[in-house]
């Protein structure tokens, strides 16, 4: 069998093949299905090596629709790279390090998320942006507000432009922010079409429904956390979800030494940054479903600070969602007793 290594790129991509008698060929190709059609739909089955990256989805799946096996890697697994000079990178020597790797099993193979998950990813992406063009548009009006000397009251995003309406706007104003109402007028329908989405999936989706349950979770945040973890059985414990999502602090120690920074932010920063959010929902309010949380939460801040016992929070709330997916349970508050918490992995 032929060994391949392709480092991809938006464009064109670097394509390095090893024979089964030596032979090492090279050479550059748009990024294009016509492109790798003319080079290896003609060729007997091959093992092609790839880097986990934007692209490195729809290339594996249409490279392995031509008969080949292909294997996305992760990136971030060093040996991958280990017969490369780390004095010199091109996509050249990138490409021969990739072929290298496949040829002796020197890689790591990533996650591939399933289809369906991919394009509840795309959902939660698109929602995201629309939701970040609103809040950009209803700042911009506020400050333009805020300059003749108007206030507009406080409220939800898809009352304000009846609030705007009603702050009795200069006649200028009014005319310069027309567009951007209209625009507003339509991102709030599209909003309400990406929630209502969302709510279907809810319905239809066990999993993501069980994850409702829990206090501080709605639909988005449920939806984006069984999107990013796509399947609950990759995983060994509810620490290696933390780490996954990134909710876990740097460590930099050798010998006696110990030390421990900030979080370490890998993974998916929507997914982490929902969970935060969830995180600050609970600690605004204390009631029956959330009493033990909240609790353990607020011990953390009176030593620590508020925003660090968030943070806490959020890890907590990630190694739940686990434990709830992986045992086929709802969220139970009864279950989640002080030393209950204080004990959890």
């Amino acid at each position: 069998m032929d060994f391949v290594g392709i480092d991809l790129h938006k464009t064109s991509s670097q394509i390095c093949t090893l024979t089964e008698g030596g032979e090492l060929t090279e050479r550059r190709i748009k990024s294009t299905r016509a492109a790798f059609d003319e080079v290896f739909a003609s060729r007997p089955p091959a093992r092609i090596l790839v880097e986990a990256s934007t692209e490195s989805e729809w290339v594996a799946q249409h490279l392995e629709g031509l008969g080949h096996e292909v294997i996305v890697a992760d990136p971030n697994f060093a040996p991958m790279y280990a017969t490369r000079d780390k004095k010199i990178k091109t996509d050249k020597r990138d490409a021969r390090a990739l072929c290298e790797a496949c040829r002796l099993g020197a890689y790591r193979p990533a996650h591939r998320t399933s289809d369906r998950q991919r394009r509840i990813r795309a959902q939660l992406l698109v929602r995201t942006t629309l939701v970040r063009t609103r809040s950009k548009y209803i700042s911009l009006i506020g400050a333009l507000a805020r300059r003749e000397g108007c206030r507009i009251a406080t409220g939800g995003s898809v009352n304000f432009i009846a609030r705007a309406e009603a702050a009795n706007l200069p006649a200028h104003v009014k005319a310069a922010v027309a567009p951007i109402f209209e625009s507003l007028r339509m991102l709030n329908r599209q909003i309400a079409e990406a929630d209502a989405e969302l709510e279907k999936i809810v319905r239809e989706d066990e999993v993501v429904r069980r994850l409702c349950t829990t206090p501080g979770v709605g639909p988005v945040t449920a939806t984006s956390f069984a999107a990013t973890i796509d399947d609950a059985t990759r995983f060994g414990a509810a620490k290696q979800v933390r780490a996954y999502l990134g909710l876990v602090p740097r460590e930099y120690s050798s010998g006696e030494r110990q030390h421990r920074g900030r979080i370490s932010k890998a993974g998916s920063s929507r997914a982490r940054t929902l969970l935060v959010e969830a995180s600050w929902a609970l600690l605004r309010w204390r009631h029956a479903k959330n009493a033990a949380l909240y609790d353990w939460a607020m011990r953390i801040a009176a030593r620590r600070g508020k925003a660090k016992a968030c943070v806490a929070l959020a890890r907590k709330l990630a190694g739940i969602l686990y434990a709830m997916w992986r045992d086929g349970t709802e969220f139970d508050p009864q279950s989640l007793s002080r030393d209950a918490i204080e004990a959890a992995a």
